[in-house]
């Protein structure tokens, strides 16, 4: 069977594709000289399966598509904390190339403006690093989202550079609160490279299911950055990604997305996909026109808002009966399944809580379990400590292993990979 999936991307690539309205980036005379009718769109699973419509292969300059990048890899070098020294976390509500700082601290508002963005450039290497090497730091962070080598449009960077009276009023701006260290002009230019690096739609979707994959890229199976991390710039990019645009985008299409100039969008669903579409008419914001159609397209036929949780889980408790052993012994079997965060462990507790009282052993089982979050690993854990501070014996089957280890001077849980123990038990 051929996957639906291409035909729906064709589909809505010809309904959404006939809006003629915008205009290239004329203040970049490359950039205006882009072809209006390039028009792609690809998604990638978190898997690294990657379905596309359109001039998905066509390359255009990364441009502010690259800040949530940088800014990840900033984290990853000096920690949140030193970042948000020197960058914050707030919506501007203004034009991206706005010359305002934050009037008590005089950092930039966020990362995803430009005094933003050439803030998080500069943090980019040791203090004593070239400019030369501080981009190439960059440029391999990148290229390790994007599962390959990217590389600088040189036409695009001196255009870009010869016009760039706004990005050097900004960096001198920063230099003159010491926000930023460097020659202003070097971090101009730094950032201007930065986001002159060519990239498709198809390598913008594979960088933005990275961000859903925790980090770890789908295709090379490479971990670029840590999930905490993936979750401080995903933060930022739902509240700030789409500039002065952020907060219609996020109530009518409900994923945290980026923007860029050249006419890219990129869009992240965590946990599921990324999505790419590359269009270069602008509207008044900066932001693709086609672009924003199809996201939002997408996300209506596709449930993709953010705040369009999924029912909960309430079969997270697959079985749950009692044994009876030949010597009269009571074993309780607890067999769970599915995806379980906070409330479908609660719902295990709860089945539990005073109900063990005549039981000698417990069996957890965990074999259907696809995934368990840090906070349901720590419950089960701790259900499995009181079940064993009560006098009850605990078998996990579990072949993972992912309940965290006991503390110190607790019993440490048998380990089992089936149920053969038990075959001999009659249901009570």
């Amino acid at each position: 069977m051929r996957s639906p999936v291409p035909d729906y991307l064709h589909q809505i690539l010809d309904e959404c594709g006939g809006d003629n309205s915008g205009e290239t980036a004329d203040y970049i005379p490359e950039l205006a000289a882009a072809d209006p009718e390039v028009l792609g769109i690809c998604i990638s699973t978190v898997d690294g399966v990657r379905y596309e419509a359109g001039d998905a292969e066509t390359e255009v300059s990364i441009q502010s598509i690259s800040k949530p990048f940088a800014y990840a890899l900033a984290i990853a070098q000096h920690g949140l904390e030193h970042v948000l020294d020197r960058v914050g976390v707030e919506p501007s509500g203004e034009a991206f190339n706005e010359l305002s700082l934050e009037r008590d601290s005089g950092r930039p508002l966020n990362p995803m403006i430009n005094a933003g963005a050439l803030t998080t450039h500069a943090l980019i290497g040791d203090t004593g690093a070239s400019a030369d090497e501080r981009f190439e730091l960059v440029r391999q962070g990148m290229s390790a989202f994007a599962g390959r080598e990217l590389q600088v449009d040189e036409k695009v960077y001196d255009s870009e550079l010869r016009t760039a009276y706004r990005n050097e009023a900004i960096a001198n701006m920063l230099r003159s609160y010491d926000v930023i260290g460097q020659e202003p002009h070097d971090v101009v230019a730094g950032y201007t490279r930065q986001c002159s690096l060519l990239v498709t739609a198809r390598d913008l979707a594979a960088m933005a299911a990275t961000f859903a994959n925790g980090g770890v890229q789908p295709i090379t199976g490479e971990r670029v950055i840590e999930r905490d991390v993936v979750r401080q710039v995903l933060s930022v990019m739902m509240t700030c990604g789409m500039y002065d645009a952020a907060g219609d985008w996020m109530s009518t299409i409900g994923f945290p997305a980026k923007s860029g100039v050249s006419g890219g969008i990129l869009g992240v669903l965590p946990g599921q996909v990324g999505i790419a579409t590359v269009s270069p008419r602008l509207d008044a914001h900066g932001n693709s026109v086609r672009g924003v159609r199809l996201c939002s397209r997408m996300s209506r036929d596709m449930g993709m808002h953010i705040m369009e949780a999924p029912e909960p889980a309430r079969a997270v408790v697959r079985r749950d009966r009692t044994l009876r052993g030949p010597s009269g012994q009571l074993v309780r079997v607890v067999s769970l399944q599915g995806a379980i965060q906070f409330s479908g462990a609660e719902r295990v507790l709860r089945a539990l809580e005073g109900s063990l009282g005549d039981v000698d052993r417990l069996v957890l089982d965990l074999r259907r379990v696809a995934s368990l979050n840090n906070v349901a690993e720590r419950m089960l854990a701790e259900a499995v400590r009181r079940a064993q501070h009560d006098g009850i014996d605990v078998t996990v089957l579990d072949p993972e292993k992912r309940l965290p280890d006991p503390d110190e001077g607790q019993p440490v849980p048998e380990y089992s990979d089936d149920l053969s123990d038990f075959a001999d038990h009659e249901r009570v």
